[in-house]
């Protein structure tokens, strides 16, 4: 401490003390800087460098950062869907991916767990599949009646990207003359909102319509009457509906989204980073459409010296269609497909020339598309359909895409698919139309018989040749299996293909006609000579 320090403390005690502060808050501010200069600090982190000065995005939790700009995220994306080409043909090309014509059931319980012989476990496997086809591919399976299974699939799928997530419901609605009574119900990801005017528990946190316990565990949704866009005269009025129910134990509520923050309940539009990039582009397309369209028709500016708008006489062209053309202001000057028009002495006619087509467009939509494919994991390849490079680059780009093809058909076998098929499979041992005793006296026994696969279409083949022999190759090492790779390869059924062929031969042989397949195995091919 100086001595001025000590004259004022005497004197002033007060002001001492403030000096003291001020003293110790510079300290301290030294301190933080040099913290923050440090490190990350000096970095990503900067708060010094001119480029990151202005960049200080507000850290919140998942309620902020998402849940609360749902509202804008939702009718954005679908607004891009309905009127912008791209992300049109991007939700559809995953959609028919991943989907398709729907994942199919392919029962693969646990033979050796249940103590089921080779024969008994063929028979089991026909049964479930026949039964299951009986449920699927009615449209008695959905609650609305207007899809089967199968459709049901594409359309949560298209519902869950497109939107960012969708519920599913699951009631047992008993109809006429149908022998299942599980239905498939979709509800649409705004409907899942904060109840209004509703007593709600006061240890329940609701966040976006979804229920949490105090352990943080979805304990249920709440549903609306009516989506809150909607302008039909009925009063909103909200359901809760359990996720699993206490006295049933049944599934009510099955949920597709797509989790990228811990403590997150909803699901992200899959086009919201890219909104602006898409709204944009779709503008510019626009507008150079338009110039190319204002190009094509010649167009020109009448200067003239005299005001009055009536001098030239001019008439409407007749419209080619032959219905009269609308009435417009008589000051409007319209030229028509080789129209001729006279001017008065003193006016010129100045041709516009828009400079269109743009040379730069091309090249400027696709360096923002290969951005856009980056964010949606869809090659500029596939995401145009436009296939110009060599073999090997436009199959490194299929596969990428696969990988996430395979990724998102995952979840949806796991999510939608295999939930669905265990709530049938349970109402078909109670109805007694599948034998599998023990399944509700132990849960290892019921996942046991109700383990499955869900194949959905193959990725096709650029060479087909090289890549059936490659499949070939795995089955024979063991890397594979021939019913996967048939799966895979053709999305058709191996042992269905080898009943199909086993047929198939014995007609030959009865008809005399052993012709040997080409391209197969030689000792085959000697063995069918006659």
């Amino acid at each position: 401490m100086s001595w001025i320090d000590r004259v004022v403390g005497t004197i002033a005690p007060n002001i001492a003390l403030n000096r003291e502060r001020a003293r110790t808050e510079i300290v301290r501010n030294q301190k933080i800087q040099q913290v923050l200069n440090q490190g990350y600090g000096d970095h990503g982190a900067s708060r010094k460098r001119k480029s990151l000065a202005a960049w200080n995005p507000f850290a919140g939790d998942a309620e902020e950062d998402i849940h609360e700009n749902l509202d804008a995220l939702r009718p954005r994306a679908r607004d891009l869907y309905m009127g912008g080409s791209m992300a049109n043909g991007a939700l559809k090309t995953m959609r028919t991916n991943i989907i398709g014509t729907g994942l199919r059931l392919k029962p693969s319980f646990d033979a050796d767990f249940l103590n089921l012989t080779e024969d008994q476990a063929g028979e089991l496997k026909r049964k479930i599949e026949r039964e299951f086809l009986l449920w699927a591919e009615s449209k008695d399976c959905d609650s609305t009646g207007l899809h089967n299974f199968y459709e049901l699939q594409q359309l949560a799928f298209l519902s869950w990207i497109m939107s960012g997530d969708v519920f599913i419901l699951l009631p047992l609605l008993p109809r006429d003359h149908t022998v299942y009574d599980l239905r498939v119900r979709l509800i649409e990801a705004d409907r899942c909102n904060n109840p209004i005017g509703k007593t709600v528990v006061d240890t329940a946190k609701i966040s976006s319509g979804v229920e949490m316990d105090s352990d943080g565990m979805i304990a249920a949704y709440w549903f609306s009457n009516k989506h809150p866009g909607s302008s039909t005269a009925v009063l909103a009025d909200w359901k809760r509906v359990e996720v699993i129910g206490k006295e049933s134990g049944r599934r009510n509520v099955l949920h597709l989204m797509e989790a990228e923050r811990p403590e997150q309940r909803r699901g992200v539009p899959i086009l919201a980073p890219i909104i602006e990039s898409l709204k944009q582009l779709e503008r510019y397309t626009e507008a150079e459409l338009m110039a190319a369209v204002i190009s094509g028709m010649f167009t020109v500016f009448v200067e003239t010296p005299d005001s009055e708008p009536d001098q030239f006489g001019i008439t409407q062209p007749d419209n080619p269609t032959g219905e009269p053309l609308p009435i417009g202001d008589p000051g409007d000057l319209k030229l028509g497909n080789g129209a001729i028009q006279f001017l008065e002495p003193g006016e010129k006619a100045t041709i516009a020339n828009p400079l269109r087509p743009n040379s730069g467009f091309d090249p400027f939509v696709t360096s923002i598309l290969r951005q856009v494919g980056a964010s949606l994991e869809l090659p500029y390849e596939l995401l145009l359909k436009h296939f110009t490079a060599s073999y090997s680059a436009s199959r490194g780009a299929l596969l990428e895409a696969w990988k996430m093809f395979r990724m998102r058909r995952a979840w949806m076998s796991s999510d939608f698919c295999q939930p669905i098929y265990e709530e049938w499979f349970a109402e078909a041992v109670i109805k007694g139309r599948i034998d599998a005793p023990g399944i509700f006296d132990d849960p290892l026994l019921f996942k046991a018989y109700t383990k499955a696969e869900w194949h959905g279409p193959s990725n096709g083949q650029l060479d087909p040749l090289k890549e059936v022999n490659a499949a070939v190759i795995r089955v024979a090492q063991g890397f594979s299996t021939a019913e996967r790779e048939t799966a895979e390869l053709t999305g058709s059924e191996w042992e269905n293909n080898i009943r199909q062929l086993a047929r198939e031969k014995a007609l030959r042989e009865q008809y005399g006609l052993n012709v040997p397949v080409e391209g197969g195995d030689n000792k085959n091919a000697e063995e069918d000579q006659p």
